[in-house]
């Protein structure tokens, strides 16, 4: 018996060694697990999160640690088209009846999250300086969740509209707001790398954004020159992936940011016809193969080890459950302020809850920054922490939140109401 298993884990270190096998298993548990999450009332993505899980370093070592890195491209790709998807829900006749609402509700939900989590990271035991910068993080949600799980019911209404476009505001938000608070951080650990000081730290993130900004409006207008003539599918779908997969690699090249770039993308396209819907309508079909990668592969990078820290334990139970109190109430606060139809204000907070590309995009920016260079030993070890406290984060709210979000849906769109 076991001369079988160890020929079984030769044969899968073997065949794991070809990207191509990682992925048709990837795509086959992921497969698999979303017909059992069906099964039992959950939506697929838990599903697919799940056999990441099954198939990641935690589980079968089908997907080694040292393959997600060669398989990002799946999450770049997956990232552009969810961006570009929810840039579409941003025509002017919807921001016009619910622009003030939804820089309300947004306001609210990211001075309210980042006020609440500082405060019990400190009680918790985290440092001020790391305590601002998870704070931040805390603040981020993920559209990647909202989308996948809007397609998957086929939702359309009041209630999509605003969480698209509170999504993503809040995503934009969360990035200038992690610029100032790592910037604060940075003084207040005395660290000043050479052309890398506070000032300097959030000038570089709201320089991003306005870049991003920019980048997104040329885009949306190059998409707009090059498909608006044209009539066959085929010809529309391969110049809109060829130019979104250009683009979005140039802002990774350029250190853009590749949401806010395609966002802008969708709205811009979507603002200056409503024939453009054609274009998205086309995108469709090719995205539930890459979003069950995407989601498996997040899955697989979860490691179940860190539930066996009893300090990640400590601080990430006080940081998911401050976070998630805070989503929904100031949502919910927000909502009831600007006087938003109750079946909106009731669910939306929910679909706020899940948490992955941004916060952990957001994260990375912390270990790979010059200013880790000059943190003490102390300071690297809490950095650490902070690292496995949005792990354990993403593991947990990527379980629970799209069922909530799933359920949140279905709730808030039986009335379709501004």
């Amino acid at each position: 018996m076991a001369s079988i298993l160890t020929d079984l884990v030769a044969l899968r270190d073997l065949m794991s060694t070809h990207i191509l096998f990682t992925l048709g298993a990837m795509l086959l548990v992921g497969y698999l697990t979303g017909i059992l999450a069906g099964k039992v009332g959950l939506p697929e993505i838990t599903g697919f999160i799940l056999a990441g899980v099954v198939v990641g370093e935690s589980g079968l070592g089908i997907v080694p640690l040292r393959m997600t890195a060669s398989m990002k491209v799946v999450t770049e790709v997956a990232l552009g088209l969810i961006a570009l998807t929810i840039g579409s829900e941003f025509s002017l006749v919807k921001l016009r009846r619910m622009g003030r609402n939804v820089l309300g509700i947004t306001g609210v939900q990211l001075a309210g999250v980042f006020g609440l989590i500082l405060p019990v990271m400190l009680l918790a035991g985290m440092e001020l300086p790391f305590a601002l910068i998870i704070a931040a993080i805390g603040t981020a949600s993920s559209p990647a969740v909202a989308v996948a799980v809007v397609q998957s019911l086929r939702a359309h209404g009041a209630f999509v509209d605003y969480l698209y476009a509170v999504i993503a505001l809040l995503d934009a938000g969360a990035v200038i707001l992690f610029g100032i608070s790592f910037s604060i951080a940075a003084g207040l650990m005395g660290l000043t790398a050479a052309g890398a000081g506070p000032i300097v730290l959030f000038l570089a993130a709201l320089s991003e954004v306005v870049l991003s900004l920019v980048a997104g409006i040329v885009m949306g207008v190059i998409l707009h020159v090059a498909v608006h003539r044209k009539s066959r599918t085929n010809e529309i779908l391969i110049i809109t992936l060829g130019i979104a997969f250009t683009v979005t690699a140039g802002a990774i090249v350029f250190h853009l940011s590749p949401l806010l770039i395609n966002m802008t993308a969708g709205a811009v396209l979507i603002n200056l016809t409503p024939r453009h819907n054609r274009v998205f309508r086309m995108l469709e079909p090719l995205t539930p193969p890459i979003y069950a990668l995407f989601f498996v592969l997040a899955g697989s990078e979860l490691q179940i080890a860190l539930l066996a820290q009893p300090r990640i334990l400590i601080l990430g139970g006080a940081y998911i459950l401050t976070r998630g109190l805070a989503k929904y109430g100031t949502v919910y606060l927000g909502s009831a302020l600007t006087g938003t139809a109750p079946p909106i204000r009731n669910n939306l907070g929910f679909c706020m809850l899940p948490q992955a590309g941004v916060a952990l995009g957001l994260v990375l920016l912390v270990q790979a920054s010059p200013l880790s260079s000059g943190m003490s030993p102390a300071q690297l070890a809490m950095t650490g922490t902070l690292v496995n406290v949005i792990l354990l984060s993403v593991f947990v709210n990527q379980l629970i939140g799209p069922p909530l979000a799933k359920a949140a849906v279905i709730r808030g769109n039986r009335m379709e109401v501004y």
